[in-house]
C-alpha cells in the first residue's frame, strides 16, 4: 500500500471527482481458508498498490473518496 500512500494522504485532503484504477483480483492460500488478494494501478499516474486483503482495499478507496464509516455503520464523507 506504500506506492499510494501519497495519494491517499492527497485524497483525503481535497475532494476527487473523478478517479480511475485497473482493478486485480485473486485468491491465494490453501483450499481450506483461502484469502482474496488485491491490486490496484492508477490509470493517471500508472502507480500500483497490492493488498493483502479486501478490508485494506476497500480502506483504500474509502480514503481516496473521503468516505468514513460512522460508529452506527453509516458513510459518510469525510
Amino acid at each position: 500500500m506504500r506506492a499510494m500512500e501519497g495519494e491517499a494522504r492527497q485524497g483525503s485532503e481535497e475532494r476527487r471527482d473523478y478517479l480511475s484504477y485497473l482493478l486485480r483480483l485473486w485468491r491465494a492460500g490453501d483450499g481450506k481458508r483461502p484469502t482474496w488478494r488485491a491490486s490496484l494501478k492508477s490509470a493517471h499516474t500508472g502507480e500500483q498498490v497490492s493488498f493483502a486483503n479486501l478490508e485494506d482495499l476497500f480502506h483504500f478507496l474509502r480514503i481516496q473518496t473521503g468516505t468514513v464509516p460512522s460508529a452506527d455503520g453509516d458513510t459518510q464523507e469525510s
